[in-house]
C-alpha cells in the first residue's frame, strides 16, 4: 500500500525527552462509572458518568510503527493538531463508549504529549447532565480525602479512580447522603418511638414501635381503654381519654385515682384555729349587753352558757369567717346550733363562699342549676349536720352566710379538709392505730410517787381524758424526749400538741424541737428551710387547746422524737402526728 502524500501525513512529533514532555492538563469526557464498577457501587451508580485513567496512544513514525508510552490496560489518549478539525472518535462496536477530547494549555506545536509510564494519572469526577468532566492530575486521588462525613477513601478498586467506604448512617459515592432506614419516616402512630432491630451487626432491616402509655398495637395504632382496669378508687368514676384517663372523685377523696382522703378537722373544735383567725359581720349582745356571742365561740361542741356565735338582730346579711392562714383544701363543713335563755337557735340553710386573699369571694355553685348552692343546715340546736363540698375547694378564707335561721342566726361549726398536698391525715396517736408499745420516753413522772398516778408515755394521745391523761417527764430539762415508732417509714407533714392538768395544775410544753430517724439510733434534727438552723416550734399556751405546726419541708421517717425546749410547770404533752403512707 502506498504511503499518503506528504501534505496529508500527520506531522511527526518531536522526540520524547524529559525537557520536551508537556504536563499540560487535559479533560476527558466519558461515561462513569465503568460497567464493571457499577455492581460494586449499587443502584446509586446507575446512570452516572465516570472516569478512567488514560495512556498515551502510539506515536506515528516514518515507518508507520508505534511505540508504547503508557500501560496497555488504559484507554489511548489521542489528539488532533491545532490546525486540523477534530476527528470523530472511532467506534469499536455497538456497545463502545464515545470519547471526545478537549485540550487546555499551550502544548508545543499543538501535538499530544505522552505521559511518563512511572507516573500514575487519576481523575476527579464532575457530574452533570449524564456526562462527567474529569480533570487529570498527577498523583494518588486519596492524597486528598474526597469522602465526606468521615468516609474512608480507597484507590485501585476496579477501574475507578477512588472508592468511598461510608460510616454507618451515610451512603452515596462520596458519603454525602443520609441513610434512610425503616424508621424514616416514622411508621409508629400516636407519637410512638421507632426503634431499629439489628438482624446483622451493621445492617438494620427491622424495627419495633415503643408505644406511649395508653396505646398498643404493632404501630401504636390502638387506643387502649384505660378504664378497663378500674383505676379509680373509693367510688370514683373513670373517664377514658385519648391515651389516658381521669377520675371524678367523690368528696372527700381526690388525686389521680381518688386514693387520697381529705377529711381532717382543721381546728375549730380543737383550737388549732385560734380566736384571732375568726371574725364576723356582727355580734349579738344579750342579757343587758353583758353576754357577747362572738365568733371565737363558734366551735363545734363548745360548752357553757354563752357557747356559740350569734349575729346581731339588725344584720340583714350576716356572715362568719375563718382565716386558715394558708391555702388549704376544704372538703366539708359540720354545723351545730345552740341554746340561749333555754330556747333553741340554729341556722336551717346557708351558703358558703371562699377566697384566697380575703377580698374577692366566690360562692360554691350548684352544678346542675349553675346558681349559688344552698346547703341544708340544722333541725335542732344539738345535732351535728355534715355537708361535703363536691368538688372540694381550695382557699384560705372561708365564709358561712346564713340564709334561713330559727329564732336567731346561731352557729357552732367545724371545717373538714387537709393540706394542699393531701398528706395530712392523723397517723394514729388519737385513734390508737399506734400501739402503746410504740410510744416511749426518756423518763416518767408519778404524782406523789404513786403508781396509780403515773403519767405514762402511751398516755400522750391527743384529747385523752382521765385523771392522768398525758405524758409527763420525771425531770424538767432539755434532755427529756417523747418518741413515737410509726412501724414503717412514713411521710410526716405536721404535728398537733396539747397540754394537760395535774390535779388543777396547768402544764404544757411551750416550745420544742423535732428529730427523726430511720433506725432509732441516728437522729436528724428538723431544720428551718430558710435559715438552715435547727427549728424551734411554738407550742401551747394552755392545757387544752390544740397547737398545730406544719412542716414546710415534710420528711420521711419511722421514728419521731419531740424534744421539749420550754414548758410551763412540768413537761406535759399530748400530741398527734400528721402525714400519710406515701
Amino acid at each position: 500500500m502506498r504511503a499518503p502524500p506528504p501534505h496529508q501525513r500527520a506531522p511527526t512529533p518531536p522526540a520524547r525527552t524529559p525537557q520536551a514532555r508537556s504536563l499540560a492538563p487535559r479533560f476527558l469526557l466519558t461515561n462513569y462509572p465503568p460497567p464493571a464498577l457499577k455492581p460494586a457501587l449499587g443502584p446509586a451508580a446507575a446512570g452516572l458518568g465516570g472516569a478512567v485513567p488514560c495512556r498515551a496512544g502510539p506515536t506515528p513514525g516514518a515507518g508507520g510503527g508505534a511505540r508504547e508510552a503508557g500501560p496497555s490496560r488504559a484507554e489511548p489518549c489521542g489528539a488532533t493538531p491545532s490546525h486540523s478539525p477534530p476527528r470523530a472518535p472511532r467506534r469499536s462496536g455497538a456497545g463502545a463508549e464515545r470519547l471526545g477530547w478537549a485540550r487546555l494549555g499551550t502544548a508545543r506545536h499543538g501535538s499530544a504529549r505522552s505521559m511518563e509510564p512511572a507516573r500514575r494519572w487519576r481523575a476527579l469526577l464532575l457530574l452533570g447532565l449524564g456526562l462527567s468532566l474529569l480533570l487529570v492530575v498527577a498523583g494518588d486521588f486519596c492524597n486528598v480525602n474526597h469522602c465526606q462525613n468521615g468516609g474512608t477513601c480507597l484507590t485501585g478498586i476496579n477501574e475507578a479512580p477512588f472508592f468511598c467506604i461510608c460510616p454507618e448512617g451515610y451512603v452515596g459515592i462520596d458519603c454525602n447522603e443520609t441513610e434512610k432506614g425503616p424508621c424514616h419516616p416514622n411508621p409508629c402512630h400516636n407519637n410512638g418511638e421507632c426503634q431499629l432491630v439489628p438482624n446483622r451487626g451493621d445492617v438494620f432491616t427491622d424495627y419495633v414501635c415503643k408505644c406511649p402509655a395508653g396505646y398498643d398495637g404493632v404501630h401504636c395504632q390502638n387506643n387502649k381503654n384505660e378504664c378497663s382496669s378500674q383505676p379509680c378508687k373509693n367510688g370514683g368514676t373513670c373517664l377514658d381519654l385519648d391515651g389516658d384517663y381521669t377520675c371524678k372523685c367523690p368528696s372527700p377523696f381526690f388525686g389521680r385515682s381518688c386514693h387520697v382522703r381529705c377529711a381532717v378537722p382543721l381546728g375549730m373544735e380543737g383550737g388549732a384555729i385560734s380566736d384571732a383567725q375568726l371574725s364576723a359581720s356582727s355580734v349579738h349582745y344579750g342579757f343587758l349587753g353583758l353576754q357577747r356571742w362572738g365568733p371565737e365561740l363558734a366551735r363545734l361542741n363548745n360548752h357553757g352558757i354563752v357557747n356559740a356565735w350569734t349575729s346581731s338582730n339588725y344584720d340583714k346579711s350576716p356572715w362568719i369567717q375563718a382565716n386558715l392562714l394558708r391555702k388549704m383544701r376544704l372538703s366539708g363543713i359540720v354545723t351545730q346550733g345552740a341554746r340561749r335563755v333555754g330556747k333553741s337557735e340554729y341556722i336551717r340553710a346557708y351558703k358558703v363562699a371562699y377566697s384566697l386573699d380575703g377580698r374577692e369571694f366566690t360562692f360554691c355553685k350548684d352544678e346542675k342549676q349553675d346558681t349559688d348552692k344552698v346547703f341544708q343546715g340544722n333541725v335542732d340546736y344539738g345535732t351535728m349536720q355534715t355537708n361535703m363540698l363536691d368538688p372540694p375547694i381550695t382557699a384560705q378564707f372561708i365564709r358561712i352566710y346564713p340564709v334561713v335561721c330559727r329564732r336567731a342566726c346561731t352557729l357552732r361549726f367545724e371545717l373538714i379538709g387537709c393540706e394542699m398536698n393531701g398528706c395530712s391525715e392523723p397517723l394514729g396517736m388519737k385513734s390508737h392505730q399506734i400501739s402503746d408499745q410504740q410510744i416511749t420516753a426518756s423518763s416518767v413522772f408519778k404524782t406523789w410517787g404513786i403508781d396509780a398516778f403515773t403519767w405514762h408515755p402511751h398516755y400522750a394521745r391527743l384529747d385523752k381524758t382521765g385523771k392522768t391523761n398525758a405524758w409527763t417527764a420525771l425531770h424538767n430539762g432539755q434532755a427529756e424526749w417523747l418518741q413515737i415508732d410509726l412501724g414503717d417509714p412514713k411521710k410526716v407533714t405536721g404535728i398537733i400538741t396539747q397540754g394537760a392538768r395535774d390535779f388543777g395544775h396547768i402544764q404544757y410544753v411551750a416550745a420544742y424541737k423535732v428529730a427523726y430517724s430511720d433506725n432509732g439510733t441516728s437522729w436528724t434534727l428538723y431544720r428551718d428551710s430558710q435559715t438552715n438552723s435547727t427549728k424551734i416550734f411554738h407550742g401551747n399556751s394552755d392545757n387544752y387547746s390544740h397547737k398545730k405546726n406544719v412542716f414546710d419541708v415534710p420528711f420521711y421517717a419511722r421514728f419521731v422524737r419531740v424534744l421539749p425546749v420550754a414548758w410551763h410547770n412540768r413537761i406535759t404533752l399530748r400530741l398527734e402526728l400528721l402525714g400519710c403512707d406515701e
